[in-house]
Formats: C-alpha cells, structure tokens, sequence
C-alpha cells in the first residue's frame, strides 16, 4: 500500500497532457490510471513469468503453492487496497462505485488465500488479466489524452480486444469451469465460487461497453454530447 502510494506521488510529478491539465476533472482519473498501468505491467508479467517458471502448479489448482505466487497475492491486495483509499479519499466513489464493488471482491478474497495459502494458483491465473490491462489502460490514457495519431488508438483497439480474449476471458471461463466442478461448495470454496461468478457478470458487463465503444459506437445511447468529465469512470 505505501509503494503504490509513492508511486501516486509520484504521478503527480509527472507532466500531463494539454488535454488533461485543462480539464480539472480528468487530473484526478489520470493519476490514477498511471498507478493502475504501473500495477497492471507489475502484476501482469510476475503472474505471467511465475506460471512459466511453474507450469507443474496448474495441475493443482486448490492446493498448489509458490512463494512468489504468494506475494504476488499480497502485492496486488496492497494495490487494490491503496486504489480503494485513493477512490474514497477523492471524493471518487459515486462515479466509481463499481471499481469499489470489485476491489472489495478482490480484497476479501485474496485475504483469504493470504491466510489459508489454498487456491493461490486460482488467484495467479485470475491476475493474467493485468496483461490485458496494460492495453486497457493504454487506451483509456490514449482517449483522456485526445492522442493527435488515430493510428495509435486504432492499433490498441485490435491489440487489446486479443488479449482481453486470451488473458480475461479465457483464465476466468477456465476457472469458472473448475470451479463449479471440482471445488467444494461450502467454506471458502462457496466464498470464492460466488465471487466468481459475481466477477463473471462484472467482465461481461465491461465486455459489451468495450465492443460498443470502439467496434460499434452506434449502438451507444445518449452518448452525443455528453461531458466526458461527468461520466462514469468506467464507460470511459
């Protein structure tokens, strides 16, 4: 939680986009997405590269453990805490209540694997979604920035709905199978079970705003003239 605050600070030093800085409500969503990025890259390639290094671990899903998996657990917990304090704190959490529903999520459950060390490949396969991240996060700076070059967005756009494919859907539809076949209905199982499929509904959710938004922008309602610093963190 410190680090990622230090990093906060240290996105605040940083220079902003001319179409940041003159809008004041962006400054705010800026800062955050930079922390989110740096998160994204971390957690993205340590899940990434563990999984490489241990592929034996995907044999067992419950009850395989990794020390570094472990702290990639706690490292992520750390992150999700400090973006909820950093969404309360800024007066954030109307706009962003959705982001809090699913750190909350996360949190809990992530605790719970920290204390019982069950479930920890579960949870690395879950954070392959920071790799599609990176990409997501890219194209929300590309959009809050007004890039002058289409190209670049155009190349993101087609690059992150690969890896949203193959980094968010594929490990959750994955885990979401396993899960209801082969895990416990009671006790944590239930506890990780239910979350799942809670996350299930939230990735398709945010599927469908990704699909509306930039491969079929006709089928957004009311989007015409709306002040993209009154909307919802999210739909951005």
């Amino acid at each position: 939680v410190a680090g990622f605050g230090a990093l906060r600070r240290l996105a605040l030093a940083l220079p902003r986009p001319a179409a940041v800085r003159s809008r004041p409500g962006r400054v705010w969503r800026w800062r955050n997405l930079l922390v989110s990025f740096a998160h994204s890259v971390l957690a993205g390639l340590w899940a990434l590269l563990s999984l490489w290094h241990s592929p034996e671990l995907l044999s067992d899903i419950q009850d395989g453990y990794s020390v570094s998996g472990h702290l990639l657990v706690c490292f992520s917990s750390g992150y999700f805490i400090h973006d909820t304090l950093d969404i309360i704190f800024n007066h954030q959490s109307r706009s962003s209540w959705e982001y809090l529903v699913h750190h909350a999520m996360a949190i809990s459950a992530f605790v719970s694997l920290i204390i019982t060390g069950r479930f920890l490949v579960a949870a690395m396969l879950l954070l392959l979604v920071e790799v599609s991240n990176i990409f997501l996060t890219i194209r929300m700076l590309l959009k809050m920035s007004n890039v002058p070059s289409p190209a670049l967005y155009e190349a993101n756009k087609y690059i992150n709905l690969v890896m949203y494919f193959a980094f968010r859907l594929a490990p959750q539809a994955y885990l979401t199978w396993y899960f209801l076949r082969y895990v416990e209905v009671q006790g944590q199982g239930a506890f990780l079970t239910a979350n799942l499929l809670l996350l299930d509904a939230m990735i398709l959710m945010y599927f469908s705003r990704l699909l509306r938004s930039d491969f079929f922008p006709s089928l957004r309602k009311g989007a015409a003239g709306r002040d993209v610093d009154g909307e919802k963190f999210l739909i951005d």
